[in-house]
């Protein structure tokens, strides 16, 4: 399947708002839940709009995945990125339709290109003990378990902790 990240843009919160919602209950089995004022249309536009002005500043890129026919299969962010470090702090998600195909690899790769072009020198990410797909897209893509939380927190009646990962690019 073809895959592209393009930025986010301010065209794209309904269509954003409904991708959400027709994966919340499977994004919350795997991440912690944004709540139920989230997706409340008129705030999640206001959130939106926050993001696009965060992308402007620099502070963070987002980007939504799609494939071939411009529908939102996913979205791929590099959020509160420290200028004078060059490091930023990923975060993705994959509709639950498009999960298994290479989608978050794919995407991943993309990004990393984009972002080397952009100077980043180091990208970190997280993810939840039990989120093995998370953790082998991220290391197909060359990023470095670096440590295992000791604190626990409860999700869906389980116990569990977050798991940390780097990638540092060495072509800047």
């Amino acid at each position: 399947m073809d895959v592209f990240i393009e930025k986010l843009l301010v065209t794209d919160a309904e269509n954003l708002l409904n991708f959400e919602l027709e994966n919340r209950t499977f994004f919350e089995e795997m991440v912690p839940s944004r709540g139920d004022e989230y997706y409340n249309p008129e705030i999640f536009k206001k959130r939106h709009e926050s993001l696009l002005e965060e992308q402007v500043k620099g502070g963070s890129y987002f980007y939504l995945i799609k494939d071939k026919d411009s529908s939102i299969i996913g979205r791929i962010n590099l959020v509160d990125i420290d200028e004078s470090k060059k490091i930023g702090h990923l975060g993705y998600r994959v509709g639950q339709a498009h999960t298994r195909k290479g989608i978050a690899n794919k995407a991943l790769k993309i990004l990393v290109e984009t972002v080397t072009d952009k100077g980043i020198k180091q990208i970190k990410a997280k993810t939840t003990i039990n989120n093995i797909a998370s953790q082998r897209v991220l290391e197909k893509n060359g990023f470095k378990r670096i440590a295992t939380s000791s604190e626990q927190f409860e999700m869906n009646g389980k116990k569990l902790n977050f798991v940390y990962y780097a990638l540092t690019i060495s072509s800047c």
